[in-house]
């Protein structure tokens, strides 16, 4: 089990739950913009937050954005550890560093004062796409190995000045290398891991990606946080993450849909009746499962282990409630009476 840190009041590492982080794409010198974007984040189920401090704009505009920032803040800094100490004093609750570009031992040293001082914890990211010269010329490239020594030696500065409030990062581009650089990662170091596959890109492909990475590393139990990277609007790594987490066991915070991929023997029009079913399931929050099922062969068994379910025959379908049958519904009836049960049996 890993050292565990807080972030904010979020413990990560040590047992914790896994937690879901995102990084807001809005101007961090636009606090009444950033905030809209962490709020969304914070409704749709993140749970740690960061923002970019490219200068020192941006690290005075911590303070604006903390005062009613639902989520814990981290400050992502690259190349100037004056940034680090600047976010850390306007409130930032964590800092995310590279302590290998921000200067020798002595800047190093002021950050950790700083974050001690404060209570705060700093992660290390590492890259692949920014990896020193040496390593990359020692391993011929971004290798796992070079990525662990990279990490190894950001450490070493941080323990070097007593400070182990730590928690690391070894994002690759691609799923092999990241999986393979957190296996080492995990073998090798007593801090928590975040995870994630970094650059995985935009739509489906980027998703499958990064369910592959990240999927892989917590069914084997590594990884104490995450972050989805998907381009465009941050609100969708949070909802894939959920998703992960649920389709790997680790959460049941909402609702689990199962259904059927269709084939010759569907009567119904499971695709219609999936869609109206998630439509009007989106905002609960009860961790259930329910079985929207095409055909009388899997069907009723899937539906009867459900908490709830639908399993269609032609033009009607099966309703059940925990195990039981509880009618026989004509097809367009079929998602309003399944709807409505859910929707009593929780003002129960």
């Amino acid at each position: 089990m890993t050292k565990q840190i807080l972030v904010g009041g979020v413990p990560v590492g040590g047992g914790a739950p896994v937690s879901i982080q995102s990084m807001c794409n809005t101007d961090t010198r636009d606090p009444a913009a950033t905030l809209a974007q962490i709020k969304a984040l914070a409704a749709a189920g993140c749970e740690i937050v960061r923002v970019a401090v490219p200068d020192r704009a941006a690290g005075e505009a911590i303070e604006a954005i903390k005062k009613d920032c639902p989520l814990p803040l981290v400050a992502d800094i690259h190349f100037d550890y004056r940034l680090a100490i600047l976010a850390a004093e306007r409130g930032a609750d964590k800092i995310r560093v590279n302590p290998g570009n921000i200067g020798g031992p002595e800047n190093v040293r002021k950050v950790v004062d700083a974050c001690r001082e404060r209570g705060l914890p700093i992660r290390i990211g590492v890259n692949g796409g920014s990896l020193e010269r040496p390593l990359l010329e020692k391993y011929g490239g971004p290798t796992p190995e070079a990525m662990l020594e990279s990490a190894q030696g950001h450490v070493r500065l941080l323990e070097e000045q007593g400070f182990e409030d730590i928690c690391v990062s070894l994002k690759a581009s691609t799923v092999r290398d990241t999986v393979a650089a957190y296996r080492l990662a995990h073998e090798a170091l007593p801090y928590p891991l975040h995870v994630g596959v970094t650059e995985a890109g935009g739509g489906e492909a980027a998703v499958i990606k990064s369910a592959a990475g990240i999927g892989a590393l917590l069914l084997e139990g590594i990884g104490d946080t995450l972050r989805v990277s998907l381009t465009g609007d941050p609100v969708r790594e949070v909802e894939v993450a959920r998703e992960l987490l649920r389709a790997v066991g680790l959460r049941r915070d909402g609702v689990e849909l199962v259904a059927c991929p269709t084939c010759g023997r569907t009567e119904v029009d499971l695709e219609r009746l999936l869609e109206q079913t998630r439509l009007g399931l989106k905002d609960c929050r009860r961790p259930i499962r329910v079985a929207v099922m095409g055909c009388a062969v899997n069907g009723p068994g899937e539906a009867r282990s459900a908490d709830y379910g639908i399993a269609g025959g032609k033009g009607w379908g099966l309703l059940f409630r925990k195990g039981e049958t509880v009618g026989r519904v004509p097809e367009a009836e079929l998602v309003p009476a399944l709807l409505r049960m859910i929707e009593e049996d929780g003002e129960e």
